[in-house]
């Protein structure tokens, strides 16, 4: 049981992840944000690998990744500063990227890195289900990691059900059919899909994201999964500069409600 399983063993409701763009707004400010992130209270955090052609980043994030790849950011660089903080924090840590990111460092040398260093997950929103299943989930498997799937309000019930099988970790609930980005609040076509997706009965614990960015929207994800993704937000907050452990601390009170 990797720190992924074991924080959804121990934890079933109010579950909060925050995504943040690694090397972004520094390049040295990966430990920084993981350690401030850890010492607010999240429970998850989720690190995007920054890459040129991200399809399914809304602008905020398409920035922050543009940014962190003038500062220099590589997965070299990102796996040697998780490595270092690993001595320090024990929280989950998911990489989110792009399959083709994969490929370029090696499939196989890509998971041992990952083992290595301390990575608990992998969200992959390219990689194709047939493609995981046949190809990639014994290597995975055997490196110990999770893979997370996302669905959307469009999502078939048939690959609902696939996605269910296939994910370890959680089911990346999608709220929407956009790109990412904070929304002002929750729709009542959204409340439908989340009390669709939970009358399925998923065998996978689930968490919402695209368009959380406040305590009312965290909290209305909460009621119809395990927790929520917050990412467009959190970017934005940092992108207003001050010291990194206060701001953060300052995020992650306003998203509970503190």
């Amino acid at each position: 049981m990797n720190r992924l399983e074991k924080l959804f063993a121990d934890k079933q409701e109010n579950i909060l992840n925050i995504y943040f763009t690694a090397g972004y707004p520094g390049l040295e400010d990966t430990a920084s944000i993981i350690q401030s992130l850890d010492k607010a209270g999240v429970d998850l955090i989720e690190v995007g690998m920054p890459y040129s052609d991200p399809l399914a980043d809304g602008p905020t994030i398409q920035e922050s990744g543009q940014v962190a790849l003038k500062n220099g950011m590589t997965l070299p660089i990102l796996f040697e500063q998780i490595a270092g903080i690993r001595q320090h924090t024990e929280i989950p840590l998911v990489l989110m990227g792009y399959f083709n990111q994969v490929m370029q460092y090696g499939e196989e040398a890509f998971l041992a890195k990952c083992r290595e260093v301390g990575v608990d997950g992998l969200i992959l929103p390219d990689l194709p289900l047939r493609e995981y299943e046949t190809y990639f989930q014994t290597l995975v498997q055997r490196f110990g990691l999770s893979m997370s799937f996302l669905i959307t309000p469009q999502t078939s019930e048939e690959r609902i059900r696939k996605v269910d099988e296939l994910s370890q970790g959680f089911v990346y609930m999608v709220s929407n059919d956009s790109i990412t980005g904070a929304k002002r609040d929750i729709t009542g076509r959204q409340v439908a899909y989340f009390e669709r997706i939970n009358n399925m009965q998923l065998k996978n614990p689930r968490l919402i994201g695209f368009g959380i960015s406040n305590n009312e929207t965290f909290s209305t994800a909460c009621r119809y999964a395990n927790g929520a993704i917050i990412g467009s937000a959190y970017i934005k907050a940092l992108a207003k500069g001050g010291q990194i452990e206060e701001t953060t601390s300052a995020f992650v009170r306003m998203i509970k409600g503190n």
